[in-house]
């Protein structure tokens, strides 16, 4: 998930720096909405991963 939020922020700084303000802006956001996503569930895992007794890395 942290793959695609990087594309969609690669996307975004290529469309940003061609003119594209629109596309820029929309591939912005999604990156933004994935890498949130990404730091929900890597929390989430990390915090079961401990909870069951795992060490932490």
């Amino acid at each position: 998930m942290l793959r695609y939020a990087l594309i969609a922020l690669v996307i975004a700084i290529i469309a940003g720096i061609l003119g594209f303000g629109g596309v820029a802006f929309a591939a912005a956001g999604i990156a933004k909405i994935l890498f949130g996503i990404f730091i929900v569930l890597f929390l989430v895992g990390l915090v079961m991963h401990l909870s069951r007794g795992g060490r932490a890395i």
